[in-house]
């Protein structure tokens, strides 16, 4: 029940929090230079790092999550000990993702 919760709460942070930095963005350079160097100075902050690093791991965790329905789907992974260790699995592997990705982008 808790991994359907956190599917459903990140699948809607993703759309309303993204939505509007995605807006925000494409306004930022359509608007020119001085708009975009206010997005930047602003997602460049500890607030915007918290929430970009906070879009991210909606979006792995809602991936993962959305694997394993998808796996449910095809009629697999309803045994009790599978499912549940899929649905552990599922948000401890987009924390990892998210790790990743963030390494990926802050250390190159």
């Amino acid at each position: 029940m808790a991994i359907s919760i956190l599917h459903r709460v990140t699948g809607d942070g993703l759309a309303l929090v993204g939505l509007a930095v995605l807006l925000w963005w494409l306004g930022a350079m359509a608007a020119g230079p001085d708009a975009y160097a206010t997005f930047q100075t602003v997602m460049g902050s500890p607030l915007g790092m918290v929430v970009l690093v906070g879009l991210s791991w909606a979006f792995f965790s809602h991936m993962m999550s959305g694997l394993r329905h998808f796996v449910m789907d095809i009629g697999a992974g309803y045994e009790l000990d599978t499912n549940k260790t899929w649905s552990i699995l599922a948000p401890l592997l987009g924390i990892l993702l998210t790790a990743g990705f963030w390494a990926l982008i802050l250390l190159r």
